[in-house]
């Protein structure tokens, strides 16, 4: 089997509207489509993400908790690339949104740091 990429990543949200308005208005991805299904009480957002990446939004009633930090088995975080970690993590603050200190890749030299969405999902800004 030959995988050609990633299609989407989906991520589970405590309160819908709030994770729209974080990744749509001040992340700044673009809605492809929103759907409600009614069945289930629950919201689909499909985003885009640069060129070809793509990211669902989903609401469903009383979802679990996330178990633990990025430590626990499952997905540790998300990763994002930019052109200048500089000044996305300005951008991210300006917009209220708490950002740790800028870190080095000791592998790769390249710098990187950690924020997060509404619900405490670890998201990373990786510098191309």
């Amino acid at each position: 089997m030959k995988f050609n990429s990633i299609h989407h990543v989906a991520i589970i949200c405590a309160d819908y509207q709030k994770s729209k308005e974080f990744y749509v208005n001040l992340l700044g991805f673009e809605t492809i489509q929103e759907t409600y299904r009614k069945e289930r009480n629950s919201y689909k957002l499909d985003l885009q993400v640069g060129k070809c990446d793509r990211l669902e939004l989903f609401s469903f009633p009383n979802p679990p908790e996330r178990p633990s930090q990025p430590e626990a088995c499952g997905l540790r975080h998300l990763a994002f690339e930019v052109e200048d970690i500089a000044a996305s993590v300005a951008e991210l603050e300006a917009k209220g949104i708490a950002v740790e200190p800028i870190r080095l890749d000791e592998l790769t030299g390249k710098r990187f740091t950690f924020f997060k969405d509404p619900d405490g999902l670890p998201l990373e800004i990786y510098e191309g």
